[in-house]
């Protein structure tokens, strides 16, 4: 036997995979507002799919800096890795056909609207009804309302506290995939981490409720993770501006402070539009 059969091949993660790999773009998804390239990414013998979001494909927004949408993705992962929940795919910043940009392990959602399986519904009455939480009236044409309400779901409500740690502007329904193993993904972060309170999401269910033991256990490692020179920090900072670090630091703080989930601040749109 020789030493390279008796030495077992090496196995490349998800993270070296997305990093170091090979990008070939294969298309393009249409409905995104911003450049989104399906892809493939090949390295030492290991493919896989994966979303590439360039920088240069990023539309100007008035109330976030030029060129950083790709960076707060990657910001989001992280904080999704800190807090132990692994709810955002394998993320990495690096360069691709089309210069530098985000890149994404590629997630193939499973059906969601099956019995026992749906995340979202839309449902006739004032009351949700038993499994699910309400989030508001919406209107569907002919004068007619229904009421709009989420699934009571343990992995919906940790993301529902990862979108008010990372201060997401835009939690839309179209962004949760489920994965056939059981777990839920979520995806389309760029909108996050700014300085002033832009939280807009689906998952108001459990606004005002207080936070689970897990979630308080999570938030106080974050918060650990977070102080002046931890890897985190280090991190995040060459991600994200020193005043949007300190307004993530304050809203950790505040969810420990109050033990609860967030409420709308009233001071901007709850719910993003198009909510899908």
């Amino acid at each position: 036997m020789s030493a390279s059969e008796r030495i077992p091949p090496r196995s490349v993660t998800p993270h070296e995979l997305l990093a170091k790999g090979e990008l070939t773009v294969r298309g393009r998804v249409r409905e995104a507002s911003n450049a989104v390239l399906y892809c493939t990414v090949e390295y030492e013998g290991v493919s896989a799919a994966c979303v590439y979001k360039p920088v240069a494909g990023e539309r100007p927004l008035w109330d976030f800096p030029d060129g950083t949408l790709a960076q707060r993705e990657v910001a989001a992962y992280e904080l999704s890795e800190a807090m132990g929940w692994g709810l955002i795919p394998p993320t990495v910043l690096r360069d691709g056909p089309y210069g530098r940009g985000m890149c994404q392990l590629w997630i193939e959602a499973t059906a969601d609207d099956s019995p026992g399986t749906a995340l979202l519904a839309l449902v006739e009455g004032e009351e949700p009804g038993p499994g699910w939480k309400a989030v508001g009236f919406a209107d569907v044409g002919e004068e007619r309302t229904a009421l709009l309400v989420h699934a009571d779901d343990e992995r919906l409500r940790r993301l529902a506290v990862l979108d008010a740690v990372i201060n997401n502007g835009d939690r839309k329904g179209g962004h949760l995939l489920p994965a056939e193993d059981g777990r839920l993904y979520a995806i389309d972060h760029g909108v996050t981490f700014n300085a002033d309170d832009k939280l807009r999401t689906l998952l108001w269910g459990w606004a005002g409720e207080p936070l689970t033991a897990e979630a308080l256990a999570a938030l106080r490692r974050l918060s650990a993770d977070l102080a002046d020179g931890r890897p985190l920090a280090v991190r995040l900072a060459e991600l994200i501006t020193p005043a949007e670090i300190a307004a993530l630091r304050a809203r950790v703080a505040g969810l420990l402070r109050t033990g609860r989930h967030r409420e709308p601040s009233g001071q901007w749109p709850a719910i993003p539009w198009p909510p899908v």
